[in-house]
């Protein structure tokens, strides 16, 4: 079939754009003619919290990639729906994640349906966004009725879909690996590739830092004399979208300076194996959330991971088979880094991984997408 996605992809980067890019990729394996249509502008500078927009990576060599949306301008979004329209595609597909976006995909969609052709899917990473903002429940409303179909990521957001659009059909399908960065290391070899001491265990915080995220909460955990006076560090890397302030501000009161090691970047795509690869575990001490792509990374490269029990995160990870699902708070995410170490959970989660990550081929995500097509 003839298929189009819709959403970021490089030079954007991201976790969204290299979901498009990894879809793509597995569509056109089984045989299908992909384009993905990108933004020329994604979001305004003056919206956009990031030091850059842009991707310091080599464009995939194996994907048609054509930036022709700008997510601001309403005749560009007529224009590009026209263009699509006429050349009926048998699928497109969008990657929402964000109200800002509905308008601008609203309308594209719109203006395809008009071929009475095309049949319009939607994955939905997110509904209802981590930071609310008035409005986003008009703008989703918009974009939700334009679409034959929706693929989501976990329950929560099929139930928060379903409140907007109750009888669209609508599949789940669980997140699929990242399985782009690259082979399994050896732990020391990352350490030694990052510059970190081999007398030290490490815990990994990965990805942007917005308040949502809870990093705080970690910072508080780390206070725990039981972890201060163990040699285990924690490294954060990722680009703080929030007042990096704050955090600092934590760290120097607990007298954390040496115990948790920042790396305030975006971090390239060839330098994640070292991150994942020198850690013990991943953690996720979100306050909110849906699904995360920083999980699929982890099992990548089998890594437990220790997540708190808010929106989708315990439907991707199984108690005390693969880590720990806790309570939201300091205390908790304390009491499972303690079990973590003073129980070697590290080898029984790493098996509970391997198996575990089975169920997530990105030809699930396909085949569920085209499943739709009959609905």
């Amino acid at each position: 079939m003839n298929i189009v996605i819709i959403g970021p992809a490089h030079p954007f980067r991201g976790g969204i754009a290299l979901f498009s890019e990894r879809l793509a990729q597995q569509f056109q394996s089984e045989g299908h003619e992909v384009e993905i249509i990108t933004f020329t502008t994604q979001y305004p500078n003056i919206l956009f919290p990031g030091k850059t927009q842009f991707s310091d990576a080599v464009a995939p060599n194996n994907l048609k990639i054509s930036r022709k949306i700008n997510s601001t301008a309403p005749l560009n979004w007529l224009k590009g729906g026209k263009q699509i329209r006429k050349s009926k595609p048998d699928v497109v597909i969008f990657n929402y994640w964000m109200p800002f976006f509905a308008p601008c995909f609203g309308t594209i969609a719109k203006q395809i349906k008009k071929n009475q052709h095309t049949k319009i899917l939607a994955i939905t990473h997110n509904v209802i966004p981590h930071e609310k903002r008035v409005g986003d429940s008009l703008l989703t409303k918009y974009f939700t009725t334009k679409i034959d179909g929706f693929v989501v990521m976990s329950q929560q957001v099929m139930d928060d879909l379903k409140t907007f659009v109750p009888k669209t059909p609508t599949q789940l399908s669980p997140h699929p690996l990242y399985d782009n960065f690259g082979e399994i290391k050896d732990k020391t070899i990352a350490k030694n590739e990052l510059g970190l001491s081999t007398d030290y265990r490490y815990l990994l915080f990965f990805g942007l830092i917005r308040q949502y995220k809870g990093l705080d909460t970690l910072i508080n955990a780390f206070a725990d004399e039981r972890i201060d006076k163990s040699k285990v560090k924690l490294i954060v890397a990722g680009e703080f979208y929030d007042d990096k302030l704050p955090y600092e501000t934590l760290i120097q009161q607990h007298q954390l300076q040496d115990s948790i090691i920042l790396v305030d970047k975006f971090i390239p795509d060839n330098e994640v194996v070292n991150y994942f690869c020198a850690a013990d575990m991943v953690v996720q001490p979100y306050k909110t959330a849906t699904q995360s792509g920083v999980t699929q990374i982890a099992y990548h490269f089998n890594k437990p991971m220790l997540v708190t029990d808010v929106g989708g995160l315990k439907e991707m990870i199984p108690n005390n088979v693969v880590g720990y699902v806790v309570e939201p708070n300091a205390t908790s995410v304390a009491n499972a880094i303690v079990d973590f170490y003073t129980n070697n959970k590290e080898v029984e989660f790493v098996k509970g991984v391997a198996i575990e990550k089975q169920k997530y081929a990105w030809s699930n995500m396909t085949k569920t997408l085209l499943s739709l097509l009959d609905a």
